[in-house]
């Protein structure tokens, strides 16, 4: 069974050399993209996902699930 697509993490982060938004999903090795604005580089990103795991499961490889968000004591600590 395959995750949703939108389940996956995507870390967004911008380029001074390209002058765009680089979009990579690390669950997903190779998978990334870019965009001009933050948004469009989210889209891209989704369609990116949808992309690879549909290419794996066609070459019938293996999909990697999505992380799954996990708080930490840490996290909600003001110290």
């Amino acid at each position: 069974m395959t995750p949703d697509y939108k389940h996956y993490s995507i870390s967004v982060q911008w380029s001074d050399e390209d002058q765009v938004y680089i979009a990579t999903v690390p669950e997903l090795p190779g998978c990334k993209t870019h965009g001009k604005t933050y948004e469009e580089a989210i889209k891209q990103a989704q369609y990116a996902i949808e992309g690879w795991i549909d290419f794996a499961k066609e070459l019938g490889r293996p999909v990697p699930p999505p992380r799954k968000y996990s708080p930490t004591v840490a996290e909600f600590s003001d110290k």
